[in-house]
């Protein structure tokens, strides 16, 4: 394969990008034991994109998508152009940000699914550190349901002094911290806004959560006292939604004072 080429490889991924991007797909392989409904809308899609379909059978899939499942389905992808910098996409956004940070979240898996849940709430963008993070990979691809495609990812060298120069762009940090005073639901996510969760378990590190402007907890009700990230980034992300969907984007957010 092309250095230059990606592999993506499931229904949701490969069709995203059939979707979103036809003429960066360089080949799809499709495997022809399958015959179901599925598959034949997937690779109707497909024609419709002028991608050409290769027959491949599930060990030459599996030996294309590095072992992982593949639902019958494996394309050779090129990459995306994406934003050249975190601040390049700010200064084009029509509305005030929404942003989505992860502290040492080293698990492909959760990195997929907070994309998703990033790409469903309508967030601008994720951001990690270089260090102790998960990049995108086939697999978070996979995970991330086409939502590695649509959601920028911008991998930073140091998260700290990131959020640091967001907070002087005007934009609020809320971190999620199982000890915090408040909850989710009583702080003010109208505004432009980075929300700023850690690794399960470990949480956020120390100077990661003293930079935040205010620390907020998701109130538990049952036996266990924590969420999984992506789960808690979709009660976040969401609720920050809510709030702006019922204040009204038309509102002028107020800038807050940082003690």
């Amino acid at each position: 394969m092309i250095a230059s080429q990606q592999v993506l490889f499931g229904f949701h991924a490969v069709s995203v990008r059939l979707k979103a991007a036809p003429a960066s797909v360089v080949e799809v392989f499709a495997d022809p034991a399958r015959r179901d409904a599925r598959m034949k809308q997937f690779l109707a899609r497909a024609a419709e994109a002028g991608v050409r379909v290769i027959e491949a059978d599930a060990a030459r899939l599996s030996g294309l998508a590095g072992g992982a499942a593949h639902q019958g389905v494996v394309a050779r992808v090129r990459p995306l152009e994406r934003q050249n910098s975190l601040d390049d996409l700010l200064d084009a956004l029509p509305e005030p940000p929404l942003l989505l940070a992860l502290d040492c979240v080293t698990d492909p898996h959760n990195l997929g699914a907070c994309l998703r849940v990033a790409d469903g709430a309508g967030a601008h963008a994720v951001i990690a550190p270089k260090d102790h993070a998960a990049g995108i990979s086939a697999t978070v691809a996979k995970v991330a349901s086409g939502a590695a495609e649509t959601v920028p990812y911008f991998m930073v060298t140091n998260l700290v002094r990131t959020l640091g120069e967001l907070q002087e762009r005007g934009l609020w940090v809320t971190g999620a911290d199982d000890q915090a005073p408040q909850t989710l639901y009583q702080a003010d996510l109208r505004g432009p806004a980075v929300l700023v969760l850690g690794a399960e378990g470990a949480g956020m590190r120390r100077l990661t959560r003293e930079k935040c402007d205010q620390l907020v907890r998701i109130p538990m009700q049952g036996a266990v006292e924590s969420l999984n990230v992506s789960v808690a980034a979709g009660v976040c992300l969401y609720e920050a939604r809510r709030q702006r969907a019922s204040w009204g984007q038309s509102k002028i957010f107020p800038d807050p004072l940082r003690g």
